[in-house]
């Protein structure tokens, strides 16, 4: 096993990802190395089709790579089976995705609750709640997701995202079905989240504004790693 920095939450070394085709084998994502701070924020940015979606599964663990190593919060991904990669996510790991995912027969408070439950969480009922004002939906706990906005179930969704306080969230284009107005509040409320619990922050994006206010840009192309650079946030003091 490599050797990696114990102060890093995430750790990728010579991570490859390639899957079989009609056409023969497609290499999506090949030798990828980086490490990521714990409380640090980061966007993965690149053109459609880079790879850095699949990226980014991989380092949920929703995704299983096909070399490379995966050290999440001193776990080993690559030495898990699938239960106990999801055991891990549901332990340390929060997911908002594009498309939001909520589940349709569920109230919003019943949405957020529902990963706390699965854990055995007996105060979720009340995490959840408190979540729900923190992203101003107070008034919208007995709602389902079909009488909300597509901005009020994506705050539904990074509510549910935080519940049970994990250590590392990832979110994957959390804005881009949003109009200007709730794409920027769903983004401050990240970051203010981020700052607020001290969560690790990786988001994949095509906003290169949004980016920057990450303290680390990765940018893939073409499935390998051409950049790593600051962000804005690295140099707020």
């Amino acid at each position: 096993m490599s050797v990696f920095s114990q102060l890093n939450i995430i750790n990728v070394s010579g991570l490859t990802k390639r899957v079989n085709t009609f056409e023969g084998e497609l290499t999506i994502l090949s030798d990828i190395n980086f490490a990521v701070k714990s409380g640090e924020s980061v966007a993965i940015v690149g053109a459609s089709g880079s790879g850095k979606s699949t990226l980014l599964s991989l380092l949920a663990g929703l995704d299983v790579a096909t070399q490379g190593e995966i050290i999440l919060d001193s776990e080993p991904l690559g030495e898990m089976d699938e239960e106990q990669r999801a055991q891990l996510r549901a332990e340390k790991v929060g997911f908002v995705f594009q498309s939001f995912m909520l589940v349709q027969s569920l109230t919003a408070l019943e949405n957020v609750m529902l990963p706390a439950e699965l854990a055995g969480d007996k105060n979720a009922k009340q995490q959840a709640i408190d979540l729900l004002e923190k992203v101003g939906l107070s008034h919208r706990l007995e709602h389902y997701p079909s009488q909300l906005s597509g901005g009020e179930q994506q705050r539904v969704a990074i509510a549910r995202a935080f519940i049970g306080t994990p250590k590392i969230l990832f979110a994957d284009e959390p804005s881009a079905n949003l109009d200007s107005k709730n794409g920027h509040m769903i983004e401050k409320l990240l970051f203010d989240l981020n700052k607020q619990n001290g969560t690790t922050l990786v988001l994949v994006t095509h906003d290169e504004q949004l980016a920057h206010q990450c303290d680390r840009i990765i940018h893939i192309e073409g499935g390998k790693l051409e950049t790593i650079r600051e962000g804005e946030a690295a140099n707020v003091g």
